[in-house]
């Protein structure tokens, strides 16, 4: 008689108490729901996926429609972008440079907006010096990068001190960018709160023709923080 085929046989029944059974309680619950919902395992797939997406969309990600041509050439209108909420999170702050979304409510319009970052929190703006470019803490920008074609680096003389706390935003179009520079008598002074970021624009994901990375320029990365400017 083979002995040690007997309990061999006795554990495929997987009896209450038995890792066996443990495992497959596991997926008891859903299995009963998925019973009583319509549809079955597809609407609960589904609603997952629904939450997933929610899940991304509040904390981690958010897709964004360019809706105008301020942005230019580096965006175009209808473009889709990404913009990454978890850029500035954990102590991160925008940098010179970067591409942001934020919400412009009770400074530049009840909408979110898309700009470039051009002052920070103690920055000295000016424009322009003598060959049409801005000036940040005495540094002059090269901006011919990003700055669309034929554009100035401003039509409109101007002259500030970025507040602790807020930016100061330029589209990359000029002529067709309404940014800090049209806000300077507005409350605030044209100068959002970073709190007011929603993220940084990371890629261009739609038409996909225009996908690609969008980059910090270097423009910015020779210019002295405002602490050492004014030391």
């Amino acid at each position: 008689m083979d002995t040690e085929a007997q309990p061999t046989q006795r554990d495929r029944s997987c009896p209450p108490g038995t890792p066996g059974a443990r495992g497959r309680s596991r997926f008891a619950f859903p299995a009963r729901l998925a019973e009583r919902v319509p549809g079955g395992r597809l609407t609960l797939a589904l609603f997952a996926c629904l939450a997933f997406l929610y899940l991304l969309s509040a904390f981690v990600v958010r897709p964004f429609e360019i809706p105008s041509g301020s942005m230019e050439p580096g965006l175009r209108v209808g473009d889709r972008v990404l913009v990454n909420k978890f850029a500035y999170r954990f102590g991160a702050r925008p940098d010179r440079g970067d591409v942001v979304v934020f919400d412009g409510t009770g400074y530049f319009g009840h909408a979110d907006y898309v700009k470039r970052v051009v002052g920070v929190a103690g920055d000295h703006v000016v424009c322009c010096d003598r060959e049409g470019r801005i000036e940040v803490n005495g540094r002059p920008v090269d901006e011919t990068a990003f700055l669309y074609p034929g554009d100035s680096a401003s039509a409109a003389p101007f002259d500030v001190v970025v507040p602790d706390g807020r930016l100061f935003l330029l589209g990359d179009h000029r002529a067709r960018s309404s940014d800090s520079r049209d806000h300077l008598g507005s409350p605030g002074g044209g100068m959002i709160p970073v709190g007011n970021v929603v993220g940084r624009a990371d890629w261009i994901v739609w038409p996909y023709g225009h996908w690609t990375r969008i980059e910090r320029p270097g423009a910015y990365a020779h210019v002295t923080a405002a602490e050492a400017a004014h030391g």
